[in-house]
């Protein structure tokens, strides 16, 4: 196998949290899907859990080399988690289109957050 794509994000958690105490529903509706905002809500620091999902999305977007728009949305990259922790994607829509086109075979994913920054890597292998 060889390397489609890498990507890389890293996000403030201060920047979500004033998200999503301005736009509250809205916000979380536009970029997260159902699973991401229950798994997040259900978590002591809500806001680091969705900083580190939409960190993750921004990097599935760079690994593809389309960035969040036109090719895919927020909502067609969809972040998992096993139950031993291990962060995995589901691809909907235009990600998944993508993924398909280019005969993606495997995503590797790396999420992590502390107080004030969360980041996410991915690497996509075809």
């Amino acid at each position: 196998m060889s390397v489609l794509g890498i990507g890389v994000d890293l996000v403030e958690v201060e920047r979500i949290q004033h998200s999503l105490d301005r736009f509250g529903q809205r916000f979380m509706k536009r970029v997260f899907t159902e699973g991401e905002i229950a798994y997040c809500q259900s978590m002591k620091f809500p806001a680091r859990h969705f900083a580190a999902r939409f960190a993750a999305k921004e990097a599935v977007s760079k690994a593809f080399g389309t960035g969040i728009g036109k090719a895919m949305g927020w909502r067609d990259i969809d972040v998992h988690k096993k139950e031993s922790g291990e962060p995995f994607l589901v691809l909907h829509g235009g990600a998944h289109a993508l993924a398909q086109e280019r005969v993606m075979k495997s995503a590797w994913i790396s999420l992590s957050h502390t107080e004030h920054h969360a980041v996410a890597m991915i690497v996509i292998e075809e």
